[in-house]
């Protein structure tokens, strides 16, 4: 059974830090912070410019025996907060590497799905690394975003951990049979072989929809 799930966590702006402390309050070990826009349903708004507000996103990953607490903790948190403040997504996290190495018990069994997304978050400067090193192995492009981390700075340094706020969030999507050299290219980077240096999950892929002219 897997054991990890990716929350991801919508709220408005300059909203993110009060979530993030509720979440480590309640056993969260850090997240990643992304800006955003949320488009209205409401078309008539949108026309006239009116239907897109600015947001965070906040992506959380942990394991299933703390998800429950860290949802509990930010749906307190957001009580006293207006109707429709924000919205909270749980999605599967197929395998997890970290800290340049897979930890017992996280590298999952692949799957029948012909396409996987490795999404890796590494201090700010490295996602190209990470880029070159994929292609190497396999990949083809990918797409970064600019992020910041949330863990606490106290607690990073109390378990010896130096972490960066500044983020990038690399995605890369390749063919299942591909999945493992291209984490394996990405773990043995210099760059991520020190603790708190990067993270890795992959999620499958069920369907890749192409737009524009064919």
């Amino acid at each position: 059974m897997n054991n990890f799930v990716l929350l991801m966590i919508e709220v408005p702006h300059n909203k993110s830090d009060m979530i993030s402390q509720a979440a480590n309050e309640a056993g969260c070990e850090g997240g990643t912070v992304l800006i955003g826009r949320k488009i209205s349903s409401n078309k008539v708004a949108v026309a006239f410019g009116l239907g897109s507000t600015t947001i965070e996103i906040i992506y959380i990953l942990t394991n299933q025996g703390k998800k429950d607490g860290i949802i509990s903790a930010i749906k307190e948190k957001a009580l006293k907060e207006k109707f429709n403040f924000g919205m909270i997504y749980e999605l599967k996290a197929d395998g997890l590497m970290k800290t340049g190495k897979y930890l017992e018990g996280e590298k999952t069994m692949a799957n029948k799905n012909p396409q996987e997304m490795i999404t890796v978050i590494l201090n700010r400067g490295y996602a190209d690394d990470a880029m070159q090193a994929a292609r190497k192995a396999g990949a083809g492009g990918g797409t970064v975003v600019n992020a910041r981390g949330t863990a606490n700075e106290n607690d990073a340094k109390f378990f010896g951990v130096h972490i960066v706020p500044e983020k990038e969030m690399l995605m890369i999507v390749v063919d299942s049979d591909k999945k493992d050299a291209v984490l394996e290219a990405i773990r043995t980077l210099p760059c991520l072989s020190e603790p708190g240096s990067g993270i890795a999950f992959t999620s499958a892929v069920n369907d890749v929809t192409l737009l524009g002219k064919n």
